[in-house]
């Protein structure tokens, strides 16, 4: 007999839905092992989670730990500048200021000192007399500095010699201005002001007066001061200081003056908490968001009766008691300090578990007593740095659970890579199971004809 070409043609049997129930049953344990796996996955994805959080917490809690070897107070101190009149000079205050107030009386400001050539040319016109010489020297002397200058006979215009004098880096700007006529003149400008910075000319070389072409000008005398270098002149609580400049750095500690006009005002000092303030709300954001996402992950819904992915897991409770434990427990090097627990300062747990900062009770704290506001706020930052760093850790709970997910992962990867196996040897014998019985019941209902038609044969015959 010719073999079936379909399983269930012999016998009319619906083999393959049959064989795909049993297969589905086969089937259970493989994806009992695949929902633990997805249980796994989502484990993993929840630790990423609280990973990012804890990073984040870290880096904030690093901005409130001092630098090694740099006190508290010292890393949090900043200070601001007010002036009662910011017309007369605007000021800016480092860490190494001190709080006060400072009469300030600005006499003189600092001045550039200007020349302008005493002769004015039109635009391209000769202005140097070179006489029998190819080139002559313009020497521009400050202080004991002296810079020689070159002219070459292809110079011989006022273009030529601001150029030349430009390049030189002589301490002076030259400048071509025009007047209403279209006459040209050349300005020299001290690069610096204050009368250490006056310039003087000297040299071979010669100005070409337009008026008397045969009597040339020095240049010792070819320029006239059309303003006077002056150095600032300023009395701070009466004690008077002379600068070179508009800008005075540490004549008091720690603050910056450029002083814009003359006249008298009242420079006040004080401590600025806000950079601080700053520094601690960023903390505490990153606390509540990292506290949201713990409670979130491992909470129970007692309504619906569901558990969230973390719910019971161990390495969520280590997170939350080590977290919390940071900032209840004082730490050691708090202990003569009036500032201990967070709350001393206006730092207060709520009900969620959340961080609130009162910034009047901070306010008033830091200013009855800085130093011990800013060691309990270095103090607390330190700790929990070394907990999130703990945590974070290659060897933290982190890493630790993570790797022991991924490792169940592989393993229920090689049961499930098993039982397939095993699963297609099964399916494989049913298959051939129910070709033998499709072959047979085909076989018996051929047989089956084959009688009827006989017995119809004879029934036949007797008959006739």
């Amino acid at each position: 007999m010719a073999s079936l070409s379909s399983a269930g043609i012999g016998s009319g049997l619906s083999v393959e839905s049959i064989i795909s129930s049993l297969m589905s049953i086969e089937k259970q344990p493989v994806t009992k092992l695949q929902s633990q796996q997805s249980s796994y996955q989502s484990k993993i994805s929840a630790l990423g989670t609280l990973k990012s959080g804890l990073s984040a917490l870290q880096t904030a809690a690093k901005a409130l730990t001092p630098a090694i070897g740099q006190n508290a107070t010292a890393a949090f101190s900043a200070y601001k500048a007010s002036l009662a009149d910011s017309t007369i000079a605007t000021a800016t205050a480092g860490s190494s200021a001190v709080a006060g107030t400072y009469s300030l009386e600005v006499t003189t400001l600092a001045t550039n000192q200007r020349l302008a050539l005493g002769k004015t040319y039109s635009a391209g016109d000769p202005v140097l007399d070179f006489g029998s010489d190819s080139s002559r020297t313009l020497t521009i002397t400050k202080g004991s500095n002296a810079v020689d200058i070159t002219l070459e006979s292809g110079q011989n215009t006022l273009a030529g010699v601001r150029d030349a004098i430009n390049k030189a880096g002589a301490g002076v700007s030259a400048s071509i201005v025009t007047d209403t006529g279209g006459k040209q003149n050349l300005l020299l400008t001290a690069t610096t002001g204050g009368t250490a910075a006056a310039v003087s000319l000297s040299g071979t070389a010669e100005f070409i007066d337009p008026a008397a072409p045969g009597s040339p000008i020095a240049a010792a005398s070819a320029f006239s001061e059309t303003l006077a270098a002056t150095d600032a002149v300023v009395k701070i609580q009466g004690i008077s200081i002379a600068t070179s400049g508009n800008s005075i750095s540490n004549a008091i500690d720690g603050v910056n003056l450029e002083l814009t006009k003359t006249g008298s005002t009242t420079l006040t000092i004080t401590r600025d908490t806000s950079d601080l303030k700053t520094k601690v709300d960023s903390f505490i954001n990153a606390y509540n968001s990292l506290n949201s996402s713990l409670k979130s992950l491992g909470a129970y819904n007692t309504t619906t009766k569901t558990a969230a992915v973390l719910n019971g897991d161990a390495s969520l409770r280590t997170i939350q008691s080590q977290i919390r434990g940071s900032l209840t427990n004082v730490p050691a090097s708090l202990g003569s300090s009036s500032i201990k627990a967070l709350s001393d300062m206006g730092i207060s747990f709520q009900t969620d578990g959340s961080l609130k900062l009162d910034t009047t009770k901070f306010d008033k704290a830091a200013s009855a007593n800085f130093a011990d506001v800013a060691s309990a706020i270095g103090a607390y930052g330190d700790a929990m740095k070394t907990t999130t760093t703990n945590l974070l850790d290659t060897s933290g709970v982190i890493a630790s659970r993570t790797d022991g997910l991924n490792s169940s992962i592989k393993n229920l990867d090689r049961r499930i890579e098993a039982l397939n196996s095993r699963l297609t040897m099964i399916e494989k014998t049913y298959r051939a199971q129910f070709t033998a019985l499709d072959t047979t019941m085909a076989s018996m209902s051929t047989t089956s004809s084959y009688l009827s038609q006989q017995l119809s044969i004879l029934s036949n015959m007797a008959s006739n």
